[in-house]
């Protein structure tokens, strides 16, 4: 039996202490990764130590057999499932895992404690169902990183909030991350339908050939080649994200909620081995993922604090190796929610209309220099330095350049003398001027062409290295010149329909 850590320990503790009071409808809140499911088997396995069964309850039934898996592996091996035709169909089982989707359509078993994963995705059918007579006295346990559902708290009594995601950053236990946000995208026009964005004009919005295409050079120049979970508005977008990375020659799986179980080990197993870098989905990987991700691509803007925390936490685990997390934001969320550690509440919602509402904190803000997004309250850009006397905010960024959004010192990173940071990586400079050469001589590029790109990129001409070899293109050396050469002909567009509109409005 593994043992809880301090947070897993406190939430059982107050979690037994309110069950002790006589409440029977008590929420957990973990963040994503914090072990919810190593809690709940220790759960299961003192409810059992008292003769007591036990039903765990999923919102979908792919969580089923990773749910039983992640139950063996704590010792629980005496489980039956409640699903159609499902091998381990047993109802004399002690612990019973059942979808939400499955117990609509049946009897429940008899159970004296109901653990409900995700309980802040709320099914009519299943809360009417607790309201039964004959399960006033069962204890029903809402798990959740995010149980912040408008109307929640008419089902559930209690809250018990142990840990915050910046608490466990700050123990180690998460992953530290670092954001970088592009300019803003243009939502005019698009509706608030049911408390988020309407998602057929907001695919519009974002399913554009511009944008997508700054997705894809954000993340040759940014990504660093780290495994990836790209979250797109739709399905069209998804896979218009997909094809686009396929067209620079970087292979992308691809998710959503039609792709099969068996389809999904694929993309799943592909990742894993690195033949996929990225994964575009359709928020189908937004629960129950516990995949190696370092870097998530946001293109899918909400209003909706649940599903933003949701994605962010696909990224968030610990990893042998993993320093951070690269968040990618083209979305502007973190101008509309913050950092993923400013989103926190304290109580459940109980669906009444709110009397006095807590002032929410600062966003942060854009550099009106290099338009960096520098924390709240944080004056001296940490990018470059720029302190603003009296600039108005909202100056424009160019070509969908992302720029860092990050908490702490305000310190700028520095790197080795004689060196180029490029694609996250320092290179010395007569490498990368080795690596240019060899580039244009590939490409059969007009002589001068690797000097040219030198001087713009390191600031000088490379006098000092002109007789040094040719060096073999490394990986990030050419996903930055693949993303400049993209940024190169959108510019070239730009102008051209410019001047094309000058010529047009002279006549």
């Amino acid at each position: 039996m593994r043992h809880l850590f301090p947070h897993q320990a406190e939430a059982l503790a107050r979690l037994l202490a309110k069950a002790r009071e006589g409440s029977r409808r008590i929420v957990v809140q973990l963040p994503t990764g914090a072990g919810k499911t190593r809690l709940a088997a220790e759960i299961i396995l003192r409810a059992l130590a008292k003769g007591n069964r036990v039903m765990f309850v999923v919102p979908s039934l792919s969580l089923i057999d990773q749910t039983v898996e992640s139950f063996a592996s704590d010792g629980i091996h005496d489980v039956g499932v409640i699903q159609a035709d499902h091998p381990l169909t047993d109802p004399s089982k002690p612990v019973q895992v059942a979808s939400v989707q499955s117990l609509i359509r049946r009897d429940w078993p008899d159970v004296q404690v109901v653990l409900v994963d995700e309980c802040h995705v709320q099914f009519h059918s299943f809360l009417e169902s607790l309201k039964a007579e004959e399960m006033r006295d069962v204890v029903v346990v809402g798990l959740s990183a995010t149980p912040w559902s408008p109307g929640l708290g008419k089902h559930y009594t209690d809250l018990i909030v142990c840990a915050t995601t910046k608490d466990m950053i700050a123990a180690g236990r998460l992953s530290p991350f670092r954001v970088f946000a592009p300019a803003h995208p243009d939502l005019t026009g698009v509706k608030t339908v049911g408390g988020d964005f309407q998602k057929g004009q907001l695919e519009k919005a974002m399913n554009k050939a511009t944008l997508v295409g700054d997705i894809v050079s954000t993340w040759l120049r940014m990504g660093e080649g780290r495994p990836t979970l790209a979250f797109g508005v739709d399905r069209a977008h998804a896979r218009h994200i997909q094809a686009q990375f396929e067209a620079v020659g970087e292979p992308c799986g691809y998710v959503d909620a039609y792709t099969t179980a068996d389809e999904r080990k694929v993309v799943r197993d592909k990742f894993h081995n690195g033949e996929y870098r990225i994964v575009s989905n359709v928020s189908c990987l937004t629960t129950g993922t516990d995949w190696d991700v370092r870097c998530i691509i946001d293109a899918r803007p909400t209003k909706s604090e649940i599903l933003i925390t949701q994605i962010y936490g696909r990224g968030l685990r610990t990893a042998p190796g993993k320093e951070d997390l690269i968040i990618l934001d083209h979305a502007d969320n973190h101008k509309r929610h913050g950092f993923i550690t400013d989103i926190h509440h304290d109580t459940l919602d109980d669906g009444r209309p709110k009397v006095s509402q807590k002032r929410k904190p600062p966003l942060p803000k854009e550099c009106p220099k290099c338009t960096f997004l520098r924390p709240p309250k944080v004056k001296e850009c940490p990018n470059c330095g720029f302190v603003p006397e009296g600039i108005p905010e909202g100056v424009e960024s160019e070509d969908g350049d992302l720029c860092e959004v990050v908490r702490g010192t305000g310190t700028k990173a520095t790197g080795p003398l004689g060196h180029v940071q490029i694609g996250g990586v320092w290179i010395h400079n007569a490498d990368f001027y080795g690596m240019l050469r060899r580039y244009g001589k590939e490409r059969r590029y007009k002589e001068g062409w690797a000097s040219r790109k030198y001087k713009d990129t390191v600031g000088s001409w490379p006098n000092r290295y002109y007789d040094v070899p040719d060096r073999t293109v490394s990986w990030e050396v050419k996903c930055w010149l693949k993303a400049d050469l993209i940024r190169r002909a959108k510019r070239f567009e730009k102008d051209r329909k410019q001047q094309g509109g000058v010529a047009h409005g002279g006549q």
